[in-house]
């Protein structure tokens, strides 16, 4: 069991080692080259500081700015009862409108004999 243990603990420090061999390297503070001076980056600094923050969103963004439409109240409210009253341009499968009436040349006690023959499973007459 002490074996066992000890061979445990040289493998993690075996592995400790080897991380550390693989370690990145401080190359000290980087050196700034700029052509701007300090009272220009401070007076910068100021304007920034009280102007309003562009990359803001939600509640942070402030007051939303008011939407001005070409199109007149009168021409929404007819494009709106338009849609309203035509078929959903979005629905799927039996939500997409009221199915047409179809006329048949088929009598109807023959589709009647039909549906009653294939609901007991009895042979349709072809």
């Amino acid at each position: 069991m002490n074996a066992s243990k000890l061979l445990s603990a040289v493998a993690v420090a075996l592995m400790a080692v080897a991380g550390a061999a693989h370690a990145e390297t401080y190359e000290g503070v980087q050196q700034v080259n700029s052509t701007v001076s300090r009272a220009d980056v401070a007076s910068q600094a100021v304007i920034a500081a009280r102007s309003a923050n562009p990359y803001a969103t939600g509640a942070n963004a402030g007051p939303a700015q008011a939407f001005v439409s070409s199109t007149s109240r009168a021409a929404v409210r007819a494009e709106a009862a338009v849609a309203a009253r035509s078929e959903n341009p979005y629905a799927e499968g039996a939500s997409s409108r009221v199915a047409p009436v179809l006329a048949s040349g088929v009598d109807r006690a023959t589709v009647r004999a039909a549906a009653r023959a294939a609901a007991r499973g009895d042979a349709l007459p072809l």
